[in-house]
């Protein structure tokens, strides 16, 4: 057992900072003659690395393995700081304790430590006792702290309201990471009673584990200094339904009821997305990973699961930006409260605690994973107990990492099939690929699951809860599966496959009918042309906006060759990527945005450093300007994929004259050493300033594009991804209808165009009020393509003219969208 005295416990400090906490712990140490003085800075650098705050008020700053040669012998420090200090965003340690190990002696202590970790009033007591010999007692006792002897729920806080949950499933993952995201904007206590269950209201997995179920009557209470300013903003976005629209928990479409006639055998499931197919069964079964209880070092171990952490939290940003662009961000909110459950406390202190138990982190992570999976599963209601397959998803995902297993991917042969399995992830459903996948059936699984919500946006059909006769489906059967009616009709006959084509034919017919005018031009009644051209990310994007009809590329988000990789895409690379999408679009322009990282899209390999606000640092441009090495390189390949058919270039995040004079030098720079073609070169409108000086910059670039989406959060100063103002962040706001018409005023009088490439474009309302502004190009989702340009074509210039003149005139967003 290590030995600690009086003289290395620090009590009532007040550190300014985490880097001054870390060197008054580190001198307790050095007094003590633990550590040589080197070793502070150790714990320092660590800190760069991982994040060494346990939960609950606790952090264990410590050094790194190569530096151990630093350390004297083994030892722990403890700093108690009363009022707290900031560790990480949202963080606040009350107690430090260093550690110096040179070996395992360390271990008891950390057991004691992570059991300390689970009782709030034992942390309280610690944090504010005058005897230092309670935290030598709770370190390094025999007696384990103390914990409650009764079994009854903590009491409800001082203040309260109570409320009736409305939103249509219940508090499921979605609408509880909003209340959770929401509650850890304020730093009071909060707490949600169900009943005789109360959970943290700041912690994902605590609230679902309540149950709260449509029509449940909850308690929300709070305590410290912002109660009540929480329980009014909490209160204001349960009866908002958390921001969750009543039609995303059921988009299920109802068809006439069809049966085959000659199918052999009909298997039973439930509707999840409507549809009819027939094909061929591919059949995919989930490998458990081998996870091995070897214990390594502590340390080590916890080293592991920190990694493991932040590489699933990448790649969890990852699926959401690419579901976001796909399906929309109702849908991608999955995968935000995914991210929830990898921050969740409660889920760490267990992990921690067993690691420092002395088993491995990949056997301490699935424990806890499991238990919470289980009590998931055991809740009355089924949309919060399909919460299980969310947690295990995640949980599968850190696995992997931590036991070196490869993701299992879904391999598909090279006709499209119909997938049979046992199960589907929302992260496997999210990567499905339409076009390979004309439908799945699951053994388990409800149609309310995060899965079946991402195949109705996907419009894959698909049945779940068909139970395990499923898989004794001989693989490269043929079968008809009708979503709509959740059954799998196998070894059907030829009159049955014929009977499915015509169906399928008739759909189609209904479709193409809507979308027979796709190619026509935006020309209104009054003969007026508006250019409708699409947002996209990809070379496959580039070929559905041709196909949809859009008049070009309106905007290449060129991101997707930087992200999820470990070093930057080459010139040659970039180029051949941008020469594909020129050629897809047969003679239509095509703007291409530079590299806009920076602010929510991280890029591993560049190790920026941390910004207190992204947003409001590099990012965009002025990254660029910081790394030309990125810059130059992508500037090149642009200049020669330009000799393909016509390109403009855009530069994201202009802020000033400065800053559009130095990226265009950069730009002619690169075309005069390869001898390149002249092309135009806009910049993105989506801060103020750029607004503001556009009468100056007008007069030296060839357009604008106004990005309403980061104008609309820079102006308003809202984030758009906010869980309580994000309603309030609308492109509709007369404030931003301002910026709109003073921009489009500014281009007119030097006879340059302005384009809007934000989410307002796609919008009916939107596109009538910014054409009625003078924008001359709508870049919209690839969906709404031929719904704007069917809507321009129905309306008169004259009409939207005097709708934006009204709407100019207006003092909200709510009298905008009124009008």
């Amino acid at each position: 057992m290590i030995e600690i005295n009086e003289r290395q416990i620090s009590l009532h400090a007040s550190p300014r900072d985490k880097q001054e906490a870390i060197n008054l712990v580190g001198q307790l140490l050095i007094d003590s003659h633990n550590i040589a003085p080197g070793y502070v800075n150790s714990m320092r650098q660590r800190e760069e690395v991982s994040n060494t705050y346990l939960g609950n008020g606790i952090a264990i700053p410590h050094g790194l393995n190569e530096h151990r040669d630093l350390i004297e012998r083994t030892g722990i420090s403890v700093l108690q700081v009363p009022a707290g200090v900031t560790w990480n965003p949202g963080e606040t340690a009350r107690l430090i304790v260093g550690i110096a190990a040179k070996s395992d002696e360390h271990i008891e202590v950390l057991r004691r430590l992570t059991r300390v970790l689970s009782d709030e009033k034992q942390v309280e007591r610690l944090a504010q006792t005058t005897n230092p010999q309670d935290i030598i007692q709770a370190l390094t006792g025999e007696r384990a702290p103390e914990t409650p002897t009764t079994s009854s729920q903590p009491a409800d806080y001082e203040h309260y309201f109570d409320a009736v949950v409305g939103n249509k499933t219940g508090l499921h993952a979605r609408p509880a990471a909003t209340f959770t995201n929401l509650a850890k904007s304020f730093k009071a206590r909060i707490r949600v009673r169900n009943g005789e269950r109360v959970a943290d209201g700041k912690r994902l997995l605590s609230l679902l584990q309540i149950g709260a179920e449509r029509g449940t009557q909850i308690r929300v209470s709070a305590q410290g200094d912002d109660a009540e300013k929480a329980l009014k903003a909490l209160q204001e976005a349960l009866n908002n339904k958390l921001g969750e629209e009543e039609a995303e928990a059921e988009q299920r479409t109802e068809t006439a009821s069809w049966t085959p006639r000659h199918a052999r055998e009909t298997i039973h499931g439930i509707s999840a997305a409507p549809g009819i197919v027939f094909g061929s069964v591919k059949t995919y079964v989930h490998r458990a990973a081998k996870i091995e209880d070897e214990a390594g070092d502590p340390i080590e171990e916890g080293e592991k699961l920190q990694q493991a952490l932040n590489t699933s939290q990448k790649e969890l940003a990852q699926l959401h930006a690419d579901v976001s662009a796909r399906s929309g961000a109702s849908q991608a909110a999955i995968f935000e409260a995914h991210s929830e459950f990898l921050s969740d406390s409660s889920i760490l202190q267990q992990t921690i605690s067993l690691i420092y138990q002395g088993h491995s982190a990949a056997w301490s992570w699935n424990q806890a994973i499991q238990e919470r999976v289980e009590s998931l599963q055991q809740l009355r209601d089924p949309v919060l107990a399909g919460r299980a397959a969310d947690l295990r998803d995640v949980g599968t995902r850190v696995q992997n990492h931590l036991t070196g297993t490869q993701q299992q991917e879904i391999q598909l042969d090279n006709h499209p099939v119909i997938l049979v399995a046992d199960d589907l992830a929302p992260s496997d459903t999210a990567t499905l690929d339409p076009q390979g996948v004309l439908g799945f059936c699951t053994v388990g699984g409800g149609p309310t699951s995060h899965t079946a919500i991402i195949a109705r946006s996907l419009g894959i059909p698909a049945i779940v809860g068909a139970g395990k006769e499923l898989l004794n489906i001989a693989e490269g059967s043929t079968c008809i599966l009708d979503g709509s009616a959740g059954k799998l009709y196998l070894q059907p006959d030829d009159a049955d496959i014929e009977q499915v084509r015509q169906l399928q034919q008739q759909a189609r017919q209904q479709e193409e009918a809507a979308r027979a005018e796709r190619f026509a031009h935006a020309i209104t009644r009054d003969q007026h042309r508006v250019e409708v051209a699409a947002n996209i990310g990809n070379v496959r994007d580039a070929q559905k906006a041709a196909e949809a009809g859009a008049e070009g590329v309106g905007l290449l988000r060129t991101e997707f060759l930087y992200l999820e990789r470990s070093s930057a895409p080459s010139e040659d690379e970039q180029f051949a990527v941008y020469r594909d999408i020129i050629q897809t679009q047969k003679g239509q322009n095509v703007i291409i945005r530079t590299l806009d990282i920076g602010g929510d899209k991280e890029v591993s390999y560049l190790n920026l450093p941390k910004e207190d606000n992204p947003f409001l640092g590099v990012r965009g441009v002025r990254l660029c300007f910081e790394y030309p090495d990125l810059f130059i390189p992508q500037l090149r390949a642009i200049y020669r994929a330009a000799t393909y058919g016509p390109v403009s270039i855009m530069f994201p995040m202009i802020a000033t004259l400065e800053d559009w004079q130095k990226a265009a030098a950069m730009a002619e720079q690169v075309r005069q050493e390869l001898n390149g073609p002249t092309i135009p070169i806009g910049i993105m409108v989506e801060v103020p300033s750029a607004v503001l000086l556009a009468h100056h910059l007008a007069r030296e670039i060839a357009f604008f594009s106004i990005g309403t989406n980061d104008l609309t959060q820079y102006v308003m100063a809202m984030d758009r991804g906010h869980p309580q103002l994000a309603k309030q962040a609308d492109s509709l706001h007369p404030a931003i209808l301002q910026m709109i018409s003073q921009t489009v005023q500014a281009a007119e009088q030097e006879g340059k165009w302005v384009g809007v490439c934000g989410g307002l474009a796609s919008e009916v309302l939107g596109a009538s009020i910014l054409t009625g502004l003078g924008v001359k190009e709508l870049s919209v989702s690839i969906p709404s393509v031929a719904t704007i340009k069917a809507h321009i074509r129905s309306s008169s210039l004259q009409d939207m003219q005097a709708l934006a003149k009204k709407a100019l005139q207006c003092r909200t967003s709510a009298e905008v969208r009124n009008l």
